[in-house]
This record gives C-alpha cells, sequence and structure tokens, in this order.
C-alpha cells in the first residue's frame, strides 16, 4: 500500500543572519561587498519515516525540537533543503493560530479567503458557511473583523473552516491547546469521525491525553532528529523518561 506520507533523508536548514543592517541601503551595500554573513541552523535532520493511510500520528517534543517545521514541510509551506517528501491526496493543515486570516477583514470574510486557498468552491463555501459558523460558536463575532479576536476565538475559526470539509490528511499544530472544555469535546468528536472515515492524522500536542485518545502511534522529535517511533504508550513513556535530560546540540549538518 502506497504511504499516505512520506519522507527519506530529509533534512531543512535555516540561514540566519549573524548581522542585521538598519536600512536597505546598508544592506545592499554589505550585499554588494559580500559582508553578509550568515548562520545554518538545522531544524531537520536526516528524517526518515512513513504514514499509512488512515493512521493516526502523534508528535511530542521539546519546544524548538522541530515538530513544527516537520509539519510545514509534510504541508508544502516549507522546501527540504535535502531528502524527499511525499504526500498523497488533499492536505488540510491546521498550523500556527490565525495563520491566512487577514486581521482587517471580518470572520465571514476570512472564512471565504481561507476556503479558497484550501481549494474550495464558492458554491462549496456557500453551503458550508452556516455550518463552520455554528461550530466555530463565534455567533455575531463572526462579523466582526479579526483583529478583535482572542487566541481561542482564532483557534476555533480556523478548525472550523479546516475541518468543513474531509481531506485525506489532517495536520494540527497545537490548534486546540487553547480551547475551552465545550469546543474541545467538539473537536474530539470530529477527530475522531475523520479517523472512522479514513483521514489521515498527524497531530502535534504537549497534552498527554489528547495524544493517547487519538493516535495509536507516536513520533518523538529531539534537536531535529526522529528519536523514537512506537506505539504511543511506550513512546510516551521513553519521552518523559529521557526527554528533560537530552541536552539541546548546537546547530550542525546533517550526515552527508
Amino acid at each position: 500500500m502506497k504511504p499516505a506520507v512520506s519522507l527519506d533523508g530529509v533534512s531543512l536548514c535555516y540561514r540566519l543572519a549573524k548581522a542585521r543592517p538598519p536600512s536597505l541601503k546598508e544592506y545592499a551595500l554589505h550585499w554588494v561587498r559580500r559582508q553578509l554573513v550568515y548562520e545554518k541552523l538545522w531544524a531537520l535532520r536526516d528524517v526518515t519515516l512513513a504514514i499509512a493511510p488512515g493512521e493516526s500520528v502523534g508528535i511530542v517534543g521539546r519546544n524548538g525540537a522541530g515538530k513544527s517545521t516537520l509539519l510545514k514541510v509534510v504541508s508544502g509551506v516549507l522546501k527540504a533543503t535535502r531528502g524527499r517528501v511525499a504526500a498523497a491526496g488533499r492536505i488540510a493543515p491546521i498550523l500556527e493560530l490565525g495563520t491566512g486570516f487577514d486581521p482587517e477583514l471580518t470572520g465571514i470574510e476570512n472564512i471565504r479567503l481561507s476556503a479558497l486557498f484550501l481549494g474550495h468552491t464558492h458554491r462549496e463555501i456557500d453551503r458550508a458557511m452556516d455550518a463552520i459558523v455554528e461550530f466555530s460558536g463565534l455567533g455575531g463575532f463572526v462579523r466582526a473583523q479579526a483583529r478583535n479576536y482572542s487566541s481561542g476565538m482564532l483557534a476555533r475559526l480556523g478548525f472550523a473552516i479546516v475541518t468543513a470539509w474531509k481531506p485525506d490528511i489532517l495536520i494540527v499544530d497545537e490548534a486546540l491547546a487553547v480551547g475551552d472544555a465545550a469546543f474541545l469535546e467538539k473537536c474530539d468528536q470530529r477527530l475522531l469521525e475523520f479517523r472512522r472515515a479514513g483521514t489521515t492524522l498527524l497531530l502535534v500536542s504537549h497534552q498527554r491525553e489528547l495524544v493517547v485518545q487519538n493516535c495509536g502511534r507516536c513520533l518523538w522529535i529531539e534537536n531535529g532528529r526522529l528519536a523514537a517511533d512506537g506505539p504511543t504508550a511506550e513512546v510516551l513513556s521513553r519521552y518523559a523518561d529521557e526527554g528533560r535530560s537530552v541536552p539541546i546540540e548546537p546547530a550542525s549538518p546533517p550526515a552527508p
């Protein structure tokens, strides 16, 4: 069976400027004189894995370990520096809070804009609009500008938009961490429906219960590398025992 998601030797490097010229003119002069110096930071290093269609996979690790970078590479938001990435089917990503939202547009306008970016037609959006608004629980606030929304409201609206249609691959990056109990219950039910319908799930979360409830397999990412891959209970236990004692490594390139 062809994997829903596969990564083969994937590494990603950020180039960080050591000096920041105060103006565009200074930047141009530094560039002409070849005085711009960059530091390489390897956020992912030689990650190889395969996820089967319909599989639910949790991803754990400390802040800055590379979890979100991994999801962005799978989603196509970032391009790997090395290695190959393949994903089969329609991907629905829920990444950073407010990603894709225009703060000057209303909730209704952002629903239309975000859904269009996800590849849905105006007719599909019109049919799903009432259900999206109802699921988000924003009520009259859906007609207010998004800049007035709290982080919880942004998370609810983003989740409602992305999950209004069944995706082949659903990617969730800590988007549920700011929801209230009632909304989390609704999200759990929708995730269950998707899993039963065969959607592949990639879930990053620091909430152990959420990972245990939704994922039979778990990945532990540490210093950009895949530190463990296996049954959720085993990986979470190992992460709890060893994760805090793992030192943060300096930036270095992956193996050639």
